[in-house]
């Protein structure tokens, strides 16, 4: 009698391998896209990323949506995201579905596809040289083109009006109060602890600082304009990613967003810094010729403000902690050490400013 065969049973598929499986169906499906290659990358704050390489050598960026509760506002991203580009601003754009659709949305996976931009390093983590300049004549396009869009004209409003003072008291009671009944503390939450009783302590120099702001530009805004949103090509700025909704804010907090990036400001010295800083405004105002000078040089005091008056990440480890890594924990630090430093010297740093642009 012969012996059965023994088989070797199937390799379990993983889930990464089932959605690169999905996210080829859909490329095919609603974008009649072969994928020759699906590669996962980093992930976004919402999405799942991925590289993706078709038959013919073209490469593109998708984003896998984790929920569908929000395509709304991630189309309207998307379309904001359109607008900069249909004005000459640099950014990627996104690739239509067959039904001329911005997201996929209808399929097993919500999904916006992207022309890829190649060998580009993202500004994260400071500025350097050229790179100054060509981030604010990046940004000072943008603006002049969002400053037509039709959600918002702009207008002007109380500088001092950019932090909610009392709403930031409030919040650093609570999370002190949160650190002090937690029942045992870890080095971090030790110093984050600290660090918080030191910015409840100097809010009321904070708002003494925002008090003498005078009207400042409030516009539609790109809304995230972090390091990692802006991507160079060497010294030139490549593509800006990863637009929010239409939303207006003060202009100048997003200047400050990007040239303010708390590892720039460490990194070098306080003078090689604001060199770079000023050739990101002069920059700025070469591109966008109707921006108010009080909106530059109140940057400097609108950015060290908002990093003041926020508990973000000093809060993480009580509100998150799931999120909690050994990065989140140096940014903690660098950016509480950075906004000090700037609270400093802000009144010799806008000077200097304030005499660069006449």
């Amino acid at each position: 009698m012969s012996t059965p065969s023994h088989r070797p049973a199937p390799k379990p598929v993983s889930a990464e391998e089932e959605q690169i499986t999905a996210v080829a169906a859909t490329l095919m499906l609603a974008y009649g896209l072969h994928p020759a290659d699906i590669t996962r990358i980093p992930e976004g704050t919402a999405t799942d990323n991925y590289a993706v390489v078709d038959q013919e050598g073209r490469r593109h960026f998708a984003k896998v949506y984790r929920t569908r509760e929000h395509l709304h506002p991630e189309r309207t991203s998307v379309e904001l995201s359109e607008y900069c580009a249909d004005g000459g601003v640099a950014t990627a754009r996104a690739t239509r579905t067959r039904e001329h659709e911005l997201i996929q949305a209808h399929g097993p996976l919500p999904m916006s596809l992207w022309s890829y931009v190649p060998h580009t390093a993202s500004a994260e983590g400071g500025l350097a040289g050229a790179r100054w300049a060509a981030a604010g004549t990046a940004m000072g396009r943008l603006h002049n083109r969002l400053a037509s869009h039709p959600a918002a004209a702009p207008r002007r409003e109380p500088g001092a009006a950019v932090c909610d003072m009392a709403a930031s008291r409030d919040r650093f009671e609570r999370l002190i109060h949160a650190y002090q009944h937690k029942s045992r503390l870890g080095e971090f939450e030790t110093w984050a602890l600290q660090a918080s009783r030191e910015r409840q302590a100097i809010l009321e120099d904070v708002e003494r600082a925002l008090a003498s702001l005078p009207q400042l530009t409030v516009q539609v805004l790109h809304g995230d304009m972090a390091g990692p949103n802006v991507l160079f090509n060497d010294n030139e700025v490549a593509a800006i990613v990863d637009f929010r909704p239409p939303a207006s804010g003060y202009l100048a907090w997003e200047i400050a967003r990007l040239g303010c990036d708390p590892k720039s400001v460490l990194d070098n010295s306080a003078e090689s810094w604001l060199t770079g800083y000023t050739d990101l405004t002069l920059a700025y105002r070469d591109a966008n010729p109707s921006a108010s000078p009080d909106d530059l040089v109140s940057s400097l005091r609108v950015g060290c403000a908002a990093m003041l008056c926020s508990a973000f990440p000093l809060s993480v480890p009580v509100e998150r902690p799931h999120i909690v890594d050994a990065a989140m924990e140096a940014y903690g630090r660098v950016r509480h050490e950075a906004a000090l430093i700037l609270l400093d010297r802000l009144p010799t740093m806008e000077e200097a400013l304030r005499d660069a642009l006449r």
